[in-house]
């Protein structure tokens, strides 16, 4: 006999039996189906129970075998891959491929994988016209968005979602041109002319290309530096259903084209909430500013005048792993670049809050924003930058999340109920006789 739930309903005294659904983790992935509380009723024109969870915090909106993240244990895995191994071992392209077709790719598949999203990196000159129309101070992040939505009227048959070959070739193009449109929208904003990519670089070399490339007749990313920038894509590569990919999945479900789509999950990732939390992590850093100044602002946190930065995380409830790599990552950039003073501050923060019972006993540990701002500083990126460099490795993990939709016969169109609290009906008055 299936594993089930009993539920007596007291005001009728009925019972009923809801069958428990597991995913491959027990312990994580058991459900009931949502819609067999609609069973529950006080009477036959009765609607039925409903669950009520704003912000879906303990929802599940579909089955997923892309990412399984176990914020109790601090775990992270791609396709079953532990975040730790691929971030030391694997580039961002294979990253991409793992979480896009379900394994590692061979070697030969890696090179045709490769080949295939170097030789998408160009966009359409009159795509480069559109981007001239924004304001000239433009944020890059709504560049990003929009001109991403725009390329849906350039490649009119994405629309044809249905077929595989077809979706296979906007997933190259969207993986190939985020960075070149996130660095013209950058490169715009402060005036620069674009810088073209080149496809001799690896794929975050070439990011770094047109991100900084002056006057040289070829740009030569510090290897350094090209590598700690695909490690911070690989740990954003994908993030189980975020906020982000709750909107590439909602808006797909509509069968709009994956270019909507992921402009739709751009604009999500824009909120200060989401892609934007590492640049308050760096503003709290700078308001503290010394070393010497952490106890005293820690005990404000404490007094609750204000929230720690970088620390707790939605799902997490254990150390980010993510922040664990960029702690370590970052001796190396540091290397390069020059200590950032910043740092300091941060490492001292981190040992008096992971030793305080009040962060402790709250769950309060480090996550992944609370190391990357201070990183894409030291490398160069200025502060409005920092959620499209979140936006460039997402793409994969947004890509894959609407391809497994799409594939996805259970999925329908996204359409949440609601409870509704208004008036009951009204009987209508004429404007004359209302006061």
């Amino acid at each position: 006999m299936p594993d089930t739930v009993t539920i007596i309903d007291n005001r009728t005294g009925k019972q009923y039996e809801i069958p428990i659904l597991y995913g491959t983790y027990p312990t994580y992935g058991a459900a009931i189906q949502a819609a067999k509380l609609r069973d529950i009723k006080v009477s036959d024109d009765d609607f039925g129970l409903l669950s009520y969870d704003p912000g879906f915090v303990n929802t599940a909106s579909c089955k997923s075998s892309i990412t399984h993240l176990d914020g109790e244990r601090g775990i992270l895995r791609y396709r079953g891959y532990p975040i730790e191994d691929l971030a030391t071992k694997s580039s961002y392209l294979e990253v991409a491929y793992l979480i896009l077709h379900g394994e590692l790719p061979t070697r030969e598949q890696f090179e045709e994988w490769t080949w295939w999203v170097t030789h998408h990196t160009i966009i359409h000159e009159n795509v480069k016209k559109f981007m001239t129309g924004f304001h000239y101070d433009a944020h890059p992040m709504g560049a990003l968005v929009g001109t991403v939505a725009a390329l849906s009227t350039f490649y009119r048959e994405a629309g044809n979602i249905g077929d595989q070959e077809t979706r296979g070739k906007q997933i190259y193009r969207l993986i190939a041109k985020m960075p070149t449109i996130a660095a013209f929208a950058y490169r715009y904003s402060i005036g620069m002319p674009y810088a073209y990519p080149d496809n001799d670089l690896s794929y975050s070399g070439n990011f770094l290309n047109m991100m900084f490339k002056m006057t040289e007749p070829k740009y030569e990313p510090n290897p350094v530096l090209e590598r700690a920038l695909d490690v911070l894509f690989i740990l954003h590569a994908d993030h189980e259903q975020n906020c982000s990919a709750n909107a590439m999945r909602s808006v797909g479900s509509s069968q709009a084209d994956p270019y909507v789509s992921v402009s739709a999950a751009a604009a999500a990732l824009y909120g200060p909430l989401h892609g934007g939390a590492n640049e308050a992590v760096l503003r709290m850093l700078r308001e503290i500013g010394d070393k010497g100044r952490v106890t005293d602002y820690v005990k404000r946190v404490k007094a609750g005048e204000f929230r720690l930065m970088g620390f707790g995380h939605r799902v997490y409830k254990n150390y980010d792993p993510r922040a664990r790599i960029l702690k370590e990552l970052a001796a190396d950039v540091f290397e390069v670049t020059g200590k950032n003073p910043l740092l300091d501050v941060a490492l001292e923060l981190e040992r008096i809050a992971l030793e305080d019972d009040f962060f402790v006993s709250r769950k309060l540990y480090p996550n992944v924003d609370f190391y990357s701002g201070i990183l894409y500083q030291a490398m160069g990126f200025p502060v409005s930058m920092f959620p499209v460099l979140f936006a460039i490795p997402r793409t994969s993990g947004w890509l894959a999340q609407w391809q497994e939709m799409v594939t996805d016969k259970e999925q329908k169109i996204a359409r949440p109920r609601q409870v509704y609290t208004g008036a009951d009906e009204r009987s209508y008055v004429p404007i004359e006789r209302r006061k």
